[in-house]
């Protein structure tokens, strides 16, 4: 399988994704294992969300991208499928291009007041 690498220090690999879902869908990737994003050291997120912060600028400025998706899976009921924190930075050209997540509106049948005094509470 080609590499098409775009950054490597000691820590940290990016390159881009061999399924693009836009052009210059990239992968971030810490060198150590970590099941995801839950798992991983605060010092070794902080430079892997680093790294993909700059390619999502250079997406907007060399790339022509109107926006970028930053997105991590944790767990296979979210998506995961690899068992190794990494974040996809995918460059948006347009919205009808990749995919969109579609939030709906309202809380219907949930108790907002219980679960952020859950989440205070243990933070």
């Amino acid at each position: 399988i080609p590499c098409y690498k775009l950054y490597e220090d000691v820590d940290v690999i990016a390159f881009l994704d061999i399924s693009q879902v836009t052009k210059g869908h990239a992968l971030v990737v810490p060198k150590e294992h970590y099941d995801n994003f839950l798992s991983t050291p605060a010092p070794i997120m902080h430079k892997v969300f680093d790294i993909a912060q700059r390619i999502g600028q250079i997406d907007i400025q060399f790339l022509g991208a109107k926006g970028v998706n930053i997105l991590t899976n944790c767990y296979e009921t979210a998506g995961q499928t690899v068992k190794h924190f990494h974040v996809h930075v995918i460059p948006r050209y347009s919205k009808e291009e990749g995919f969109m997540l579609e939030m709906k509106a309202g809380a219907e049948g949930l108790n907002l007041p219980v679960i952020a005094q859950t989440i205070k509470d243990n933070l």
